[in-house]
C-alpha cells in the first residue's frame, strides 16, 4: 500500500496572514502583499513566543520581571554589578534595587561586596536561580525549535541571513527619524495642517499596530491548527 501523495499543484496551506493580505488588498491598491506578509508574520510570531514565554515563566513561579532580571544577571556569565544591570534592562536605580531586594529573599542572588571595590556591590546568581532561569528559558526554547523545526537547517541559516539584513537596516537610522523632521511633522500635525499624506500614513501605521481582526482564541499558534 502506497502512501497517497498531494498534487504538485496543490495550493500551499494558508495561515491567517494569508486572509489578512487578501482583506487589504483592495483597500490599499500599492500595498506590497510580500512586505506585509513577512511584517505581519514577524509581529505574530513575536507576540506568539511572548505568549510562551510568560506562561512558562509563570509555570516555574517567577514573574516576567523577576525573570528578565535572572535573564539579564545569566548573560554576564552570573555575575554583574547593579548599575551593568540597570544599563542591560533600561531601569532606574531605585527599580533595580527593588528588583533585586525581592530575589534575594527568594534565595536566586546574592549581593556581596566587590572583591575589586569594597563599596561596590557585586550580584550574583545562586543555584536556585539558575535552575529557575533555565527551567522557564526551557519552555521558550523547546517552541522555537518545534516552531524552526518545519525548516531544514540549511533554510533556517537562509531566514537568519535575511532577517539580519532587515534589521541591519532597522539599526539604521532613517531620514525621516531625525529630529528635524521629526519636529516638522510634530508641529504640521498639531497645527492641523498636515498633507493628506502625512495624515493617512499616520492612520495606516496606527492600523498596523494593532490588526482589526485576531485570530480565533484557537487558531494558527496552537500545535496542530
Amino acid at each position: 500500500m502506497t502512501r497517497a501523495t498531494h498534487p504538485a499543484s496543490a495550493d500551499p496551506p494558508r495561515d491567517w496572514t494569508d486572509g489578512h493580505v487578501e482583506r487589504w488588498r483592495p483597500v490599499l491598491p500599492h500595498l506590497d502583499p510580500d512586505i506585509e506578509g513577512a511584517v505581519t508574520r514577524m509581529i505574530k510570531l513575536t507576540r506568539h513566543l511572548g505568549r510562551v514565554r510568560e506562561q512558562g515563566v509563570a509555570d516555574y513561579g517567577l514573574q516576567k520581571h523577576e525573570f528578565d532580571t535572572l535573564h539579564g544577571l545569566a548573560g554576564r556569565g552570573g555575575r554583574a554589578t547593579p548599575s551593568e544591570l540597570r544599563a542591560d534592562l533600561n531601569l532606574a536605580p531605585a527599580s533595580v534595587t527593588g528588583r533585586l531586594e525581592a530575589l534575594e529573599r527568594r534565595g536566586f542572588i546574592v549581593r556581596t561586596p566587590s572583591s575589586d571595590d569594597r563599596r561596590r556591590v557585586d550580584v550574583e546568581l545562586t543555584e536556585a536561580g539558575r535552575l529557575a532561569w533555565r527551567q522557564a528559558l526551557d519552555v521558550v526554547g523547546r517552541e522555537e525549535r518545534r516552531l524552526l523545526g518545519v525548516l531544514a537547517p540549511d533554510e533556517r541559516r537562509v531566514l537568519s541571513d535575511l532577517l539580519r539584513r532587515v534589521l541591519l537596516a532597522a539599526e539604521e537610522e532613517p531620514p525621516e527619524a531625525r529630529p528635524q523632521a521629526a519636529a516638522s511633522r510634530a508641529d504640521r500635525a498639531q497645527a492641523g495642517t498636515g498633507t493628506g499624506d502625512d495624515r493617512a500614513a499616520e492612520a495606516w501605521r496606527g492600523d498596523r499596530a494593532e490588526p482589526r481582526t485576531e485570530p480565533p482564541a484557537t487558531g494558527w499558534h496552537e500545535p496542530g491548527a
